[in-house]
């Protein structure tokens, strides 16, 4: 067996008096392409931001590749992880945002060179190379010299993507990365998605409500609720027969709103 390239033990997260995570437990496998999904406000956008550091954890223990994430070992006890450790973690985890985040007054391929010139020291000839050739992978090798101002949508989420590869991330995860972008230009950032989950052996974790590519997409679907996994099992199972009243309900309302699962 495998050991988990993501362990989720007993996780917690507050805000304030909200809570939003409730217990949670869960593990990915290396390579594993899962799909959280659920109504807005389960939990599931704040599980990749404390995967990514963004958001503190309340209670719990998150370990990835091996390691705690928000814990470390000194003076042989465990304590809350530094910067120091919370840096040398986050080496392995890439993300995409629903609002791209491009830096506005710099070109995409110094958007996708920024990060491993500064973090990795790449020397910038290489990281130039590389960048070009993630370009090519995203179809934008000839936006390379435009400014973000000047690309559509789509084309700022695909240059995001390339953003997140540039440093080499064993997982990488994705938040509702279309649902800022016009209908006719989901279709071109999914399509580099797909590439990605079919080329590589990258974790991905996708929280979206675009259930018919969870349904592609994914080895593996959680079905979230209050903060809790409701549901999890093959997409087929889950978007076809799931056996949760909730799910269910949820996924109902997705098809009477004209969305295909």
């Amino acid at each position: 067996m495998t050991d988990p390239i993501i362990r989720i033990q007993k996780l917690d997260k507050s805000f304030g008096t909200l809570q939003v995570l409730d217990g949670l437990s869960f593990e990915v496998k290396p390579g594993e392409k899962l799909a959280l999904i659920g109504p807005s406000g389960s939990g599931k956008t704040t599980i990749l931001r404390m995967l990514m550091t963004l958001e503190t954890i309340s209670g719990g223990r998150i370990e990835v590749c091996g390691e705690p994430l928000y814990h470390m070992t000194k003076g042989g006890r465990e304590v809350p992880a530094d910067e120091a450790h919370l840096h040398h973690m986050r080496r392995h985890i890439g993300m995409v945002f629903q609002h791209f985040n491009l830096f506005p007054h710099k070109s995409v391929l110094d958007n996708i060179t920024l990060a491993p010139i500064l973090t990795k020291g790449e020397p910038k000839a290489k990281a130039e190379a590389h960048a070009m050739e993630l370009l090519d992978m995203v179809g934008l090798a000839e936006k390379a010299k435009a400014m973000p101002s000047q690309l559509s949508g789509g084309q700022k989420q695909r240059v995001a993507i390339a953003r997140a590869l540039a440093l080499k991330p064993r997982i990488m995860l994705f938040d509702e990365v279309t649902s800022a972008l016009d209908p006719e230009l989901v279709e071109e950032v999914l399509l580099v998605m797909k590439r990605l989950a079919a080329e590589t052996d990258m974790t991905m974790l996708l929280v979206t409500h675009e259930m018919g590519f969870a349904h592609e997409f994914a080895d593996r679907v959680l079905f979230f609720d209050k903060g809790r996994i409701v549901e999890e099992g093959p997409p087929d199972r889950i978007f076809t027969n799931p056996t949760h009243e909730r799910t269910q309900t949820f996924l109902r309302k997705i098809i009477a709103a004209g969305h295909r699962v």
